[in-house]
């Protein structure tokens, strides 16, 4: 047996040694990998040298150098960075232990947070890593979040689901509370999604009176919308309403509460859980009496089951990254597209086991996008990216300065914005018209308001525009609000956007001690906008950031504080001509847009990763550059069509796998 150290008495230090023996026989064979490195593992051996081998010697050569290592492990061979990159995925192993903190041993001085940081920043840049096909997983949650949790239908989510399985919508006032947002900035995430008791009320009051809407006990006097909903809800059991015996009719329940249970919980139901529901059935059959009455409570019992109010993926016993199964591969893609549960369809694609194929796949998407519930890409993905989720629902614009704005205006703003995203991805239309497009969506009043012209009776439509005033998310109504003060408005909070929600480019907040804007004067005069705005400029700490964002927001000045079209303001001309550090000058918005469109990659990447990062629920990390780099390289292949963004999204590793927490 191989001689130890005298610390190797403790059993902590005999486990430890085992582990570091079965890394020795590994490490001893660089044999099989290739004599000469890489331009660029030469590089990222020569960082092992200059910010790891310090490390090393400071904090590890002590117990494992030369013969007597612990472990038989000898770190003091790799004195150089050839050498050291020449040991490939060994590294991984070592990582692992220190990011568990199991190496250094208890007892032993550990590595403090600058040193575990410059190791795992070292290990991580390695070249020619297979990212694309990998997970963070608990080795490497105190570095990456990439683990997926099971989370709670959002309330966008939950009342699209109901609406698709009953046929009728809830009430405003029915749905649990909004939920907070995480990760890349959306409410999918789960840890971000906590259930109070609020939320379970509201739940329990909406099963209860949507059952009840949806059965009644008789159809005088009910809309057709129910009328409806109750034939789809009992087209199982219509043949058996009347005087049938009590057998026929528990049978035909078993089947109506399956197939509904089936579609609610997005998998087939299994005997147990369909024999507690004919108990529910059975007992309010002696209470009530009655087949229709007697099936609301089971299906009550489904709608506030946590198989309906949670996104389940059941942890298999292994643990591990493993496939999700195929009804699982189900819910997420329609929850990506639709923000609801899968349809019957998708339920029998995935009892099949014919979603993962990719054709199928792809084929299925279309067919999704398609469908006018895709809307929900604009509803739920569009407006939180855009940052007008709750647009009309906060502060608004001042009355006594804009009596024009209302709640019938803010809701067009609203659709128009919905419509805009969600048809790039149903109409497959290049991404980049969400910055510049020759087409607006609108109603008769809000084409009314942009100084359009259409029939009065039509509905929401695409408008062609004479120019590009309009068309693309920087110039509609709902952003040029939101991105306005209530009185008036500012180019610095409309650059800001530009810059963070469009270009994908972080701006900090304000140093501290920086007056507002109306506190900047000079004695004796009355500023302008743009010379207030100068003041800041001059300010060495806030001109930085107002160089970038200013020009960015005068681009857009010819639209006032509740996106009008305006040529003065006050009696002044508009003066809507910006120039960016980069030299780029232009003036109004037709000319700011063509500057954008000019830095489309940036654009393109920072949509690519919002998407992805709703789509995934998540914060996104190191594992998924590669998705990231993919989709561009897809969307560029495909002349930028959106729709295929969907696509690679669906078809990635890390959308149809999972990290699953070991049981043991």
């Amino acid at each position: 047996m191989p001689h130890l150290s005298k610390r190797a008495s403790d059993p902590r230090y005999v486990l430890w040694s085992v582990v570091l023996l079965n890394m020795f026989v590994l490490w001893e064979a660089p044999t099989c990998l290739a004599d000469e490195l890489s331009p660029e593992m030469s590089r990222w051996g020569e960082r092992y040298a200059k910010d790891i081998l310090p490390i090393i010697q400071s904090r590890c050569i002590e117990c494992h150098r030369g013969k007597d290592a612990d472990g038989e492990f000898d770190l003091s061979r790799f004195t150089s960075g050839e050498v050291a990159a020449k040991a490939g995925d060994v590294w991984e192993r070592v990582a692992r232990r220190i990011r568990q903190n199991e190496m250094p041993p208890e007892g032993s001085p550990g590595l403090n947070d600058p040193q575990k940081g410059a190791f795992n920043g070292w290990l991580d840049s390695r070249p020619d890593q297979d990212l694309c096909n990998q997970l963070a997983s608990d080795e490497t949650q105190a570095w990456y979040r990439g683990h997926v949790m099971s989370r709670r239908l959002t309330r966008t989510e939950y009342r699209n689901a109901v609406r698709d399985l009953i046929g009728l919508e809830l009430k405003p006032h029915e749905l649990p509370p909004s939920d907070g947002a995480g990760g890349e900035g959306f409410d999918t995430v789960g840890d971000a999604l906590f259930t109070s008791p609020i939320h379970m009320e509201a739940y329990l009051v909406a099963a209860d009176r949507i059952i009840e809407t949806a059965l009644p006990d008789h159809l005088d006097g009910v809309s057709p919308d129910v009328i409806a909903a109750r034939e789809a809800i009992l087209s199982d059991v219509s043949a058996t309403i009347g005087p049938k015996s009590d057998s026929s009719h528990r049978e035909a329940a078993k089947q109506c509460i399956k197939r509904f249970a089936r579609r609610a919980w997005r998998r087939p139901v299994s005997e147990e859980d369909l024999e507690r529901l004919l108990a529910i059935y059975d007992a309010a059959l002696v209470r009530r009496g009655g087949l229709v009455a007697a099936l609301r409570e089971p299906l009550k019992a489904v709608l506030v089951s946590p198989h309906f109010l949670f996104v389940v993926e059941s942890e298999p016993a292994g643990g591990g990254v493993q496939r999700i199964t195929a009804h699982q591969m189900a819910t997420r893609l329609s929850l990506l597209i639709w923000s609801s549960i899968p349809d019957d369809r998708l339920l029998t694609l995935a009892d099949e086991e014919k979603l993962f194929d990719e054709n199928t796949l792809r084929k299925e998407i279309r067919r999704m996008l398609a469908d006018p519930k895709a809307i929900a890409l604009g509803e739920n993905f569009g407006l939180q990216w855009l940052g007008l989720r709750e647009f009309g629902n906060g502060p608004r614009p001042d009355a006594d300065v804009f009596p024009q704005f209302d709640d019938a205006l803010a809701e067009d703003m609203r659709e128009e914005a919905i419509l805009t995203v969600a048809n790039v991805f149903r109409e497959d239309e290049p991404l980049t018209h969400l910055v510049d497009a020759q087409y607006i969506y609108a109603n008769a009043r809000l084409a009314k308001y942009y100084g359009l012209s259409i029939d009065e009776g039509a509905g929401w439509q695409r408008v062609e525009l004479p120019n590009r005033q309009r068309g693309g998310v920087m110039t509609m109504a709902s952003v040029l609000t939101s991105a306005s003060y209530p009185r008036r408005t500012s180019p610095v909070l409309r650059g800001r956007w530009i810059l963070e929600e469009v270009l994908g480019s972080r701006v900090p907040p304000p140093p501290p001690n920086v007056p507002a804007l109306e506190e900047s004067h000079e004695e004796g005069k009355n500023l302008t906008l743009r010379e207030r705005l100068e003041v800041h400029r001059q300010k060495a700490e806030c001109a930085s950031c107002h160089n970038r964002m200013d020009p960015l927001g005068f681009g857009l000045e010819n639209f006032d504080g509740i996106g009008r079209w305006r040529e003065n303001d006050n009696g002044q001309p508009i003066d809507a001509a910006g120039k960016l550090p980069s030299g780029d000058k232009f003036s109004g918005p037709e000319e700011l847009k063509t500057v954008i469109l000019k830095r489309s990659g940036e654009f393109q990447k920072h949509f690519v990763r919002k998407l992805i990062g709703f789509a995934y629920g998540r914060e996104l990390n190191k594992f998924d550059n590669c998705v990231v780099d993919h989709c561009l390289k897809k969307l560029k292949e495909n002349d930028l069509k959106a729709a295929v963004l969907i696509e690679e999204i669906a078809l990635s590793y890390p959308f149809q796998h999972r990290y699953f927490k070991s049981d043991k």
